[in-house]
Order: structure tokens, then C-alpha cells, then sequence
């Protein structure tokens, strides 16, 4: 197991970490979450002994071997493949030793060794390992041909996939995943899942993806205010479990500011009389003792809002027969054919497909990136698009500030309305006028993301929007896109965005543009059918899947009849669990606002100075005891409310 014993850490002047404790049982998936800057990366680089803690201490089996992502990929000649099969290096080691042996002088004792190597081999899976380098590049969105290619060749997000892939080609007994989605698209990032379940040793992920958590972890551990916090299940159990715990604390918090309350209004008018001086002095040092409650934060700090858009029209759009890609030296490259298409006002798509099918050609051809090959392509009058892309984010100005950016968009308008609007999306104060160079990915995003909603289009098209969002910022933009007024149309790998964004799904497949009859679990039963085919020779098997291969496109809907009735009379049954649970829980919360209701009256009279008149010592006598009675009924009556809360919980999971 892996145990951490009143561990502590600073960087630089920061403290991440004050006195935590944390086991992690072997073969636990654990979801490592927290604000960006909470130490994530830094507890990584504590697991990995490149920093050590300034206080206590980690430890874990130091015969456990470890695997992990490196962050940098030198520009190499060497294949794709060789350079992800080199991620097993006990592996490469004993393929190195075998060629030494063998340029040696055939001897008795030569022979021997190797055969030991041979053995060794073996039992490494060397046989094997050409098959299971193709078959993990292939399901991180590698060609055939691709692997054969150098890694100088490929851009830094394709180097990280690499990278990526030399850690999962390593035999590990601990896998640290910091971010690992970041790069993928969904098609990748569905391999991935359904290979980190099969992973049998001990795994760690830090991850901004919900879903991707959900399926993965049964494990939690979440840094909040320089302690780590463990809870079991997944993500949406970790969310559920702290809902509760923040209206069981607001409660607590709300106790203790009568009780602090109380104790000051006695020791103001108390202290300065002899009579009482030493009650006063012990009510002030329970005072000074008094825990305080750090008021819980609201799950989602960050929101904001896109405005109404000024115009309509409709249609906003129509693609007639239009050839999409590329104009190259060797002639045209069409990666989309004969788009026929309109865009509505209101319509809401979620643009799916595999990795290198044409999503991003297609969404920079609507968005006037790319010009059609051929065919027409007529705009709406009025229409006005914002379009959000990776590159957009890359096209800002590095030496310049948010305020600049804005005013380049906005000339005309006030500086201060310029600043309250940048004030909304989290740039306060001099981050306004500083220069965005230091800031993160998540930051520029962040920033890209208010050009656009300042200028308030109709049309949204949006390109994998979340990449370096964290948690916070990614419900903040699932919400606002939600609550748009406009036309949407997003490629996203995050599958929590597209459930509660989109109503439509197009699909990119066979160098076409065509309707997807089914939702975002439908799309993983195709992905894996088309996927899992036999590859044609230089290709990636789901791009060249044949429309036969397709079919089940639209047949899985079929297929999933009988499953969703199943899910239907499983949410029935828990619904009826669930309800008694409930009505009860209600019922105490009602009890718990009169008592508290009844608590702060008597708290008000006892705060008051005429009830401590020697003539109104029964009246005093009398509030006191209705004072006990009520927080020994709160507090029975809050425990039975954590008890109801902790079935339902179980039954949710």
C-alpha cells in the first residue's frame, strides 16, 4: 500500500500540504482532484521521489515498479512504434543483453546464459510485444503508417500520446496519470478507459474529465485547503458525498457563530465585574479554543454567461455539395465529400467521429477557415459566428494583456466596463493589464472564451473548447452553453459537455457527413465494433471502416432496447428505496429548522441584559434548560439526518 504519515510540503513560500495522512490499498483506481495550484502535480513529483516532503514521510513496497508519462519527447529518428515498445525497459534491457551475448565466442558458459536470456524473454512477452505496441498505438489514433514514421515528425500533443504510450507498454505495479485526456480525442479517450479498467496494479489519475473518472476510479482523494480528503466511489459519489457534508457544515458553522456569539455578549458584559471576572476568563479561553469552521465553498465559484445574441436569421447556414480539406502542392486533399447541409436557429449538434476523420476540417470550413473545394456554401444575413479552437487560443497575444485583447474587439467602449466584464471571467485587478505570457493554458482559455461571448454570435462553433479547463471552469462553460440562446455546434471529448449541451449528433465516418441515430453510449458500441476490426494495412481501422462496418451506426439503438428497459426498471426499484428515505429526510429538516428557529430565540433573550436581573432568575433558569433541550435535539436529530444521508448515498452507488 501506499501511506502517507503527517506529510507536509512547501513550494516556495506556498504551503500545499500541512499534516496529511492518506493510505491507498494495492489495486485501487484513486481520482486525484483539486484546484489548479492545490499540489496535484506536486504529490506526482513526491510518489516519483523527485521532490521530498518537508515534513513526514511516503511510503510504499520498494519492489513496486513504477510507470508514468514523461513531460518532454526529444525529437528522435526513431519509429513511433520502437520508441513506445522502448516504455518496457526491463524489456529493451534483456533484448540489449541478448545481442551483447550473442556477439560473444560460443562457450559452454555463453550458452547458458542465453538460454537464461531466452527464458527471461519469455516470460517478458517479447514474442509478443510487436502485436501489443501496434494494437495500443492503433487505439491511441495511430496509423499503421504512422508508426513507422520517426518521433521528430510528430506534433507535441502526438508526442504526449507517445509518451502516453511508453507508460502503458511499461509492466507497473503503480501508474501515475497526470492529465492523460488532454491530448486524446473521444475515440481515444473510450480506448483508454477500457484499458486503465483492465490495468490489474495500483492506479492514480489526475484528471479534469468527469466522466472519464466516473468510469475508472472507485477512489477519491481530493486536496482542498492543504489536506487531502479520501472518498470511496467514483467522481459523481465524491460529488454527492460532498453535497452533504456542505450542508451538514454550513450547519455546523452557523451553531458555532451562536455559540461564539453568545460567549462574546457574555464576556463584554461580564468582564469588567469582579463578581464574575473568572467566569468571564474561562468563557474567553473557550473562546480562544473554539474550532474554526472554514465556510465550505459552493461547488462551482466560477459562472458566467453568454449573452442574447442581437440577430436570427434562418437558415443561419447551407453547405450544398461541398468537398471539404485541403489545397496541397500535389493538388486538393478532400477529407469531407458532398456536405449537404443546413444549420437552424437553436439547433444544438454534438459533431462526433474518430480521430483524423474530418471533424476539425469540417467545423473550420463552416467557421470561413478553410473555403469550400468545391460546392457552395451561402451564409445568413446577420449571421455571426464564434468559433473556438486551439489554434484561436495559440493566436493571442503573448506579450500583450486581457484589457488589450478586449479593446482591440470593443474600441469604443469604457475602459471600466471593459474591466468589469474581464472581472467576470476571473481576471481581477492587475491580471486585467498584465501581460498573459505566464498565464496557464486554462487562463488563455479562459480568456479566448470572453472575446468570444463579448461579441455575442448566433452561431457557436466550438473545437474541443475544454482542453486545460479544470473542473470548476469546465461546469461553468457546460452550464452557460446550455442556458445559450444561440445555434451550437461542438466537437468535445468531454461526454459530461456534450449530454448536456447537445440534443443532435452528426457523425464524420467514410469521408462523409451523416446523421447518428443513437446517443454518446451508442457511439462507444460503434466505436468499438469499427475499432476492433482487423485493419487494412497503413490505415486506422475505424477511418476505413467499410459502410457495411458502419451498420451498426444505427442498428445499436436496436440492439440497446432490451438493456435500457432493464436500466429503466433498475432506476424504478431504486426509486422506491429511495423515496422513504427521502420523505424522512425532509421531514427532519423541517424539525431541524423549527428547533433551530426556537434555538435562536432563546439565544436572542439570553443575549439581551434584562434577563440577567436577579428578579428574573426563574425566567433565566427556565431559557437555560429550553437551551440544552434544543442542542441535544439538534444534535440527535443531525445525526439521524447523517445516518438517512449515508443509506441514501448507498443505495445512489
Amino acid at each position: 500500500m501506499i501511506k502517507l504519515t503527517n506529510v507536509s510540503l512547501m513550494r516556495g513560500v506556498k504551503p500545499l500540504l500541512e499534516s496529511v495522512d492518506l493510505t491507498i490499498n494495492p489495486g485501487e483506481k484513486v481520482g486525484l482532484i483539486g484546484a489548479n495550484g492545490a499540489g496535484k502535480s506536486s504529490l506526482f513529483a513526491m510518489l516519483r521521489n523527485e521532490i521530498h516532503p518537508d515534513q513526514g514521510s511516503i511510503d510504499y513496497p520498494s519492489k513496486w515498479r513504477m510507470a508514468y508519462v514523461a513531460q518532454e519527447t526529444p525529437p528522435l529518428p526513431r519509429a513511433a512504434l520502437d520508441y513506445a515498445i522502448d516504455g518496457d525497459v526491463h524489456l529493451r534491457h534483456l533484448q540489449a543483453e541478448l545481442e551483447r551475448v550473442e556477439a560473444l565466442p560460443h562457450t559452454t558458459e555463453n550458452g547458458i546464459r542465453l538460454g537464461e536470456i531466452h527464458s527471461a524473454l519469455a516470460d517478458a512477452d517479447a514474442y509478443t510485444v510487436q502485436s501489443r505496441g501496434e494494437q495500443l498505438l492503433l487505439g491511441l489514433g495511430f496509423t499503421l503508417d504512422q508508426m513507422r514514421q520517426p518521433v521528430a515528425s510528430f506534433s507535441g500533443g502526438w508526442r504526449m500520446r507517445l509518451n502516453l504510450a511508453q507508460a502503458l507498454m511499461c509492466p507497473s505495479d503503480l501508474l501515475l496519470l497526470d492529465e492523460p485526456t488532454n491530448h486524446l480525442d473521444l475515440d481515444a479517450i473510450i480506448w483508454l478507459e477500457d484499458w486503465l479498467k483492465r490495468y490489474p496494479g495500483t492506479l492514480i489519475i489526475i484528471s479534469h474529465d468527469r466522466d472519464f473518472l466516473d468510469e475508472i476510479v472507485n477512489v477519491v482523494v481530493h486536496i482542498d485547503e492543504r489536506k487531502l480528503k479520501r472518498y470511496s466511489g467514483n467522481y459523481s459519489a465524491f460529488e454527492r458525498q460532498r453535497a452533504a457534508q456542505m450542508v451538514l457544515q454550513a450547519a455546523a458553522l452557523e451553531k458555532q457563530q451562536r455559540a461564539r456569539a453568545h460567549l462574546e455578549s457574555f464576556i463584554n458584559r461580564f468582564k469588567a465585574k469582579a463578581t464574575k471576572a473568572r467566569q468571564a476568563q474561562s468563557r474567553m479561553k473557550a473562546l480562544a479554543r473554539m474550532e474554526e469552521i472554514a465556510p465550505l465553498r459552493a461547488a462551482t465559484e466560477f459562472s458566467f454567461e453568454f449573452r442574447e445574441p442581437l440577430s436570427a436569421p434562418n437558415p443561419l447556414l447551407v453547405m450544398e455539395d461541398v468537398n471539404a480539406g485541403y489545397h496541397t502542392d500535389d493538388g486538393d486533399k478532400v477529407i469531407v465529400r458532398r456536405v449537404n447541409f443546413s444549420l437552424q436557429i437553436g439547433q444544438r449538434i454534438g459533431l462526433l467521429g474518430v480521430n483524423g476523420a474530418g471533424k476539425s476540417t469540417l467545423i473550420k470550413t463552416i467557421a470561413g477557415d478553410l473555403k469550400p473545394l468545391e460546392g457552395k456554401s451561402t451564409l445568413g444575413k446577420g449571421l455571426s459566428i464564434g468559433y473556438f479552437a486551439q489554434h484561436q487560443v495559440e493566436m493571442l497575444r503573448h506579450d500583450e494583456s486581457p484589457l488589450w485583447h478586449l479593446q482591440k474587439i470593443a474600441p469604443t467602449t469604457r475602459e471600466q466596463e471593459l474591466r468589469n466584464f474581464l472581472g467576470s471571467f476571473n481576471f481581477p485587478g492587475d491580471m486585467v493589464t498584465s501581460s498573459i505570457a505566464p498565464f496557464s493554458g486554462g487562463e488563455k482559455a479562459r480568456l479566448a472564451l470572453a472575446l468570444i461571448v463579448w461579441q455575442r454570435p448566433n452561431l457557436l462553433l466550438l473545437d474541443e473548447p475544454t482542453n486545460h479547463l479544470d473542473l470548476e471552469t469546465r461546469e461553468a462553460l457546460t452550464l452557460a452553453l446550455a442556458q445559450f440562446e444561440g445555434t451550437l455546434v461542438v466537437v468535445s471529448h468531454d461526454r459530461h459537455l456534450l449530454r448536456a449541451t447537445t440534443d443532435q449528433f452528426l457523425i464524420v465516418a467514410d469521408h462523409k457527413l451523416q446523421p447518428f441515430d443513437g446517443d454518446l453510449d451508442d457511439y462507444k458500441d460503434w466505436l468499438f465494433q469499427t475499432k476492433l476490426a482487423k485493419p487494412a494495412p497503413g490505415t486506422a481501422p475505424a477511418v476505413s471502416a467499410s459502410p457495411a462496418a458502419a451498420a451498426p451506426m444505427s442498428a445499436a439503438p436496436v440492439d440497446r432496447k432490451e438493456q435500457r428497459r432493464a436500466e429503466a426498471e433498475e432506476r424504478q426499484r431504486l426509486s422506491s428505496l429511495r423515496k422513504p428515505l427521502e420523505n424522512k429526510i425532509k421531514k427532519l429538516e423541517q424539525k431541524i429548522a423549527e428547533r433551530n428557529a426556537q434555538k435562536a430565540g432563546i439565544d436572542e433573550q439570553l443575549g439581551g441584559t434584562d434577563i440577567y436581573e436577579p428578579a428574573r432568575k426563574e425566567d433565566l433558569k427556565k431559557l437555560l434548560a429550553e437551551q440544552t433541550v434544543c442542542v441535544k435535539d439538534l444534535e440527535l436529530l443531525e445525526n439521524e439526518w447523517l445516518e438517512l444521508q449515508e443509506q441514501l448515498e448507498q443505495i445512489a452507488a
